[in-house]
C-alpha cells in the first residue's frame, strides 16, 4: 500500500478519508464543468461517503490527489467511476404515470396522423436503468399492435452512467419492481425468470437503442430531429443557466408539434424559452 493511502481499518477503528472545503469546491467544479452537476456545499459529506471506497481501492490518500488522478487519466475509466457514483439513478417502473397517458392518448395519435415516413423518433435522456424507455416501447407496441411492423418505433435511450446502462440493456427486473405494471404488459411483454425477477421479452428490448451519452456535450450528434424528448428528473441536478442552455438544445432538437417531458418537481423559465406550456411538466414546440 502507498504511504500516502490510509487504510479502512486502524485497529478496531473505521477511518473515514476527509474532504476540506478546498478540495470540494474543486472536484464540484470539475463536475460541473464537464457533466452539469450542481453540487452544493451540503453535498460533502454525501460525496465524501460516495468515493471512499475508491480513494482506497486506488492507493490514494486524499481528495485532492484523487482530483489530479481523476483529469489526468486519459483513458476516461476514472471520470466514469466518478459520474457513477456521484449521480444518483433512482427511477421505477410507471414513474409519474400521467406522463405515460398523456403520451398515449395524446402524442401518440398525433403522431400517428402526422407522421408520413412512419419513423418516429423519440429519445429518453437520463433513461438510468430503463424503466422509462421500456415503458414507452410498451405503450407503442400496445398502441399500434399488428400495425407496428410499418413503423420505425426504436426509442434513443441515454446515460452518462455506463453502469445503469449496463443494467438497462439486459431488461433484468426484480417480480416487486414491475408489480405497478399492467397486468396484460406483465404477461405479454415479461418473462419470469425465477421467484424474485423477470426479463423482458426480445420484441420490446430490440426497440430501445442504449448509448452513452453526456448532456453538456457542446454539439449534439444527431443528423434528425426527433418528435418526442424525455428529460425527467435530470435538470434538478442543474443551476439554472445550465437548464435554460440544455433546455433551449432540446428546443433546436424538437421537430415543431414535439414534445419535451421534462420531471414534476422540474419547471422551465418559459421567460428564455420558445416552449409552449402545455401542463405542468409538458411543453410543446410551436
Amino acid at each position: 500500500m502507498s504511504p500516502k493511502a490510509r487504510p479502512p481499518f486502524e485497529g478496531q477503528v473505521w477511518y473515514m478519508l476527509q474532504i476540506s472545503k478546498d478540495e470540494f469546491d474543486q472536484l464540484a467544479a470539475y463536475i460541473k464543468a464537464n457533466y452539469g452537476i450542481y453540487l452544493k456545499e451540503e453535498k460533502r459529506a454525501l460525496v465524501m461517503g460516495r468515493l471512499h471506497n475508491v480513494l482506497l481501492e486506488n492507493n490514494i490518500g486524499s481528495f485532492s490527489e484523487y482530483y489530479h488522478h481523476v483529469i489526468s487519466d486519459k483513458t476516461g475509466e476514472a471520470a466514469a467511476t466518478l459520474i457513477n457514483k456521484i449521480s444518483t439513478n433512482h427511477t421505477y417502473f410507471m414513474r409519474e404515470a400521467e406522463h405515460f397517458y398523456y403520451f398515449r392518448d395524446h402524442v401518440l395519435p398525433y403522431l400517428a396522423a402526422m407522421v408520413r415516413d412512419k419513423d418516429l423518433r423519440i429519445w429518453s435522456a437520463g433513461c438510468s436503468t430503463g424503466e422509462e424507455p421500456y415503458t414507452l416501447a410498451m405503450i407503442i407496441d400496445e398502441y399500434f399492435g399488428k400495425e407496428k411492423e410499418e413503423w420505425d418505433a426504436k426509442i434513443l435511450a441515454t446515460d452518462i452512467s455506463g453502469r445503469v446502462l449496463e443494467k438497462a440493456k439486459k431488461g433484468i427486473y426484480s417480480n416487486e419492481s414491475i408489480a405497478t405494471l399492467p397486468p396484460l404488459w406483465r404477461l405479454n411483454y415479461f418473462k419470469k425468470l425465477n421467484s424474485e425477477s423477470s426479463i423482458l421479452v426480445d420484441q420490446i428490448k430490440n426497440e430501445v437503442i442504449f448509448r452513452k451519452f453526456n448532456l453538456m456535450e457542446k454539439n449534439f450528434p444527431f443528423k434528425r430531429k426527433f418528435h418526442v424528448i424525455f428529460c425527467r428528473n435530470v435538470m434538478i441536478y442543474f443551476d439554472a443557466p445550465t437548464k435554460v442552455e440544455l433546455v433551449n438544445k432540446f428546443y433546436e432538437y424538437l421537430e415543431y408539434g414535439g414534445y419535451l417531458f421534462v420531471g414534476h418537481s422540474e419547471s422551465i423559465n418559459r421567460e428564455k424559452t420558445k416552449f409552449k406550456y402545455v401542463m405542468p411538466a409538458l411543453y410543446r414546440k410551436e
